[in-house]
């Protein structure tokens, strides 16, 4: 460890910024808001400058000369001059007065670094290189702004103010850890989210009581979407959610890097399915569901791309309501669209298709046939799920519908992930292209004039009219 990150409590100290321009700027803006007397001191004496910041709140003293005395009681004196001379006197002077020094990119005269602030009010993340490369730690503050929740400071204050009650309430250690890990996962942390300090508040309060009195919190089931495998499409609320599950009930899609992003000590449950054999009928899965979320988790089902496309969602949705248990659905990116997208294929265009539909090539057994004459229509993208295996009909039915043997396709294999692989030709090929290609992994089927807007799928469906005329 090249560094020691101290959190020093900021209440009733004094900062003083000494200097101009946007360096002196920024030291300001990172201390607007906290407990703290903040001072600024510019080096040149300006009259249009009020007594006042009105955008940090520091007070402003102005004048090139810093009287002794100046820096007594300070607990940090940032320096941002260009005078290095100057700016080494002010520096000896502050830290005689008992202060930390920073002068700005001038590392030997510094004190202190300052880190890059992930700032949730109670809660603060601080982060550095020592001054070897900001804008790495600046790219890995915007990463953490993201993934920590807003209300997480606004929690712990909450959290804080029931401290006491807590430990007379719960005098084992381990008794307040077990309330303490379930009740900052719950209904508080939705609340403070949201910015309902009272609501906040409330919950806690409610928790504890419900602890004491040995009943169970309140269980919820989280219908999340994995997106289509890359675990950076994940969606920031989706991340947050899966960090916090108590289980994971999850699809044989969802690749292990994705997992990984849960806690370590949260249960798994593999519902997963493939043709032919379904390991958990659909049924046990909702009573899964229902079973875990009434012992008081925190349940998520995580579903490859987005739950409600085609991915059984919705009845899964209503069982859960209709056992009395509240759910929430965390949308994720769809398998069309990251795939359509990744091939750089255009879903619309307006120079070659107006609408777009998602159809299954796994309709119910009992249910309806797809309407192939609409599907047929000319200008008009048709987007595949589960359809490698039906594809032959598929292709037979589309063409006698009225659909051209010619309009271009393209299959979308492990669409991002590492092994992802397209390949393009025409409606009438389709079979054959997956025999010949060997398509066997999760794939997507885009037909339509727009995959011949797709840069890799002009060179493909070129080579293909290449190796049609030479027959």
């Amino acid at each position: 460890m090249d560094q020691f990150l101290p959190a020093i409590p900021l209440k009733g100290t004094r900062v003083i910024v000494i200097g101009d321009g946007e360096a002196a700027r920024a030291k300001l803006r990172l201390f607007a808001g906290a407990p703290c007397e903040l001072v600024w001191r510019p080096a040149v004496k300006s009259a249009a400058l009020p007594g006042v910041d009105t955008e940090t709140g520091a007070r402003i003293v102005q004048g090139r000369f810093v009287p002794p005395g100046a820096f007594s009681g300070a607990k940090f004196v940032f320096i941002a001059l260009e005078d290095e001379a100057r700016a080494a006197r002010l520096a000896a002077r502050a830290r005689r007065a008992g202060a930390l020094v920073n002068v700005v990119d001038n590392l030997p005269l510094c004190d202190f670094y300052t880190p890059a602030i992930v700032d949730r009010g109670s809660v603060t993340i601080a982060l550095s290189t020592g001054g070897a490369a900001p804008v790495l730690v600046r790219d890995i503050r915007s990463a953490l702004e993201g993934l920590v929740a807003p209300g997480v400071g606004l929690l712990a204050r909450s959290a804080n103010a029931l401290r006491d009650t807590v430990r007379e309430t719960l005098p084992a250690l381990d008794a307040r850890r077990r309330f303490w890990e379930a009740a900052l996962r719950g209904e508080a942390a939705a609340r403070a989210d949201a910015g309902d300090g009272p609501g906040t508040a409330r919950a806690l309060s409610h928790a504890l009581a419900r602890f004491r009195d040995g009943r169970a919190e309140p269980g919820k089931v989280f219908l999340v979407g994995a997106g289509p495998g890359d675990p950076e499409l994940l969606t920031l609320k989706a991340v947050r959610v899966l960090r916090d599950a108590d289980v994971i009930v999850h699809d044989r899609l969802v690749p292990e890097a994705i997992l990984q992003r849960a806690r370590r000590d949260a249960r798994r449950i593999d519902v997963g399915k493939k043709r032919g054999h379904h390991s958990v009928p659909q049924e046990r899965i909702g009573e899964i569901l229902i079973e875990e979320a009434r012992k008081g988790l925190r349940v998520v089902r995580l579903k490859g791309g987005d739950s409600f496309i085609f991915g059984r969602g919705g009845e899964e949705t209503e069982a859960v309501r209709a056992a009395g248990i509240e759910v929430e659905v965390v949308p994720g990116i769809s398998a069309a669209l990251a795939c359509a997208a990744s091939a750089q294929i255009p879903l619309t265009h307006r120079d070659a298709a107006q609408a777009v539909t998602f159809v299954t090539g796994q309709p119910k057994a009992d249910g309806p046939e797809l309407d192939y004459q609409s599907l047929a229509s000319a200008r008009h993208t048709l987007v595949v799920y589960m359809g490698v295996a039906t594809a032959p009909v598929l292709s037979a039915r589309l063409i006698t519908a009225g659909r051209s043997g010619d309009t271009p396709v393209a299959i979308i294999e492990n669409g991002s992930l590492p092994g992802e692989r397209s390949v393009s030709g025409t409606l009438a090929d389709l079979p054959a292209l997956i025999g010949t290609h060997e398509i066997k992994g999760p794939a997507v089927i885009v037909i339509g004039e727009v995959v011949a807007r797709a840069p890799e799928m002009v060179s493909g469906l070129a080579r293909h009219a290449l190796l049609e005329d030479a027959a």
